[in-house]
C-alpha cells in the first residue's frame, strides 16, 4: 500500500470550539469530580438527629424546616459543568460567580444542619463533609481555568509613540 493517497488525521474546530478533551489540564478533571461528588453527596446522609430519629440528606429532608438545600447544590454543580467546557472568557467569569454562589451555599448548609438547638446536636455524617469539600475544590478548579487569552498587537507603529 502507498502512502501517498492518504491525508493526515486533523483534528477540526466545530464553529471555534476545540475538542471536548483534547487540551484539558488536570485542574479541569479535578473540577469534574468535585462537581459530581457534589451531586452525590447530596443524596447520602448529611445528619442524623437522633432524638427525633431524622435523617437528613441533601434532597430527603422529611420532619425539618431545613428545606431542600440538595437541589441548588446539584443545579449550581450542573451549571458549572457545563461552563466549564465552554472556551469563552465569558462562560468562565459567569463560572466563577456561580461556584462562588454554591461555595456560600455548601458553608451555609454546614452551619446551618450542623448546629446545636435546644440542647440537642446533630450527628454529622461523612457526606456533609464531602459536599463542603466538592464546592471548595470547584471553586479551586474554577480559580485556575484551562483558557489562554488572544494577545493585543503591539503599538509600535500607533499614536503614543515619540520619536525625535
Amino acid at each position: 500500500m502507498s502512502r501517498a493517497g492518504l491525508k493526515p488525521i486533523r483534528t477540526r474546530y466545530l464553529g471555534g470550539l476545540k475538542p471536548l478533551f483534547s487540551s484539558m489540564r488536570w485542574i479541569k478533571w479535578a473540577g469534574v469530580l468535585a462537581a459530581v461528588l457534589l451531586i452525590v453527596s447530596c443524596f447520602f446522609p448529611w445528619i442524623i438527629i437522633e432524638s427525633r430519629q431524622l435523617v437528613i440528606s441533601g434532597i430527603e429532608t422529611e420532619g425539618s424546616n431545613y428545606g431542600k438545600p440538595g437541589y441548588f447544590h446539584i443545579l449550581m454543580a450542573a451549571i458549572f459543568l457545563l461552563l466549564s467546557f465552554i472556551p469563552r472568557v465569558w462562560a468562565k467569569r459567569v463560572n466563577l460567580l456561580m461556584v462562588a454562589m454554591n461555595f456560600a451555599w455548601g458553608v451555609r448548609n454546614y452551619f446551618m444542619l450542623s448546629r446545636c438547638e435546644a440542647g440537642d446536636c446533630p450527628d454529622k455524617q461523612i457526606a456533609l463533609y464531602l459536599a463542603l469539600l466538592g464546592t471548595g475544590m470547584m471553586m479551586i478548579a474554577a480559580l485556575f481555568p484551562d483558557m489562554k487569552l488572544p494577545e493585543k498587537e503591539s503599538r509600535e507603529s500607533g499614536v503614543g509613540s515619540q520619536e525625535s
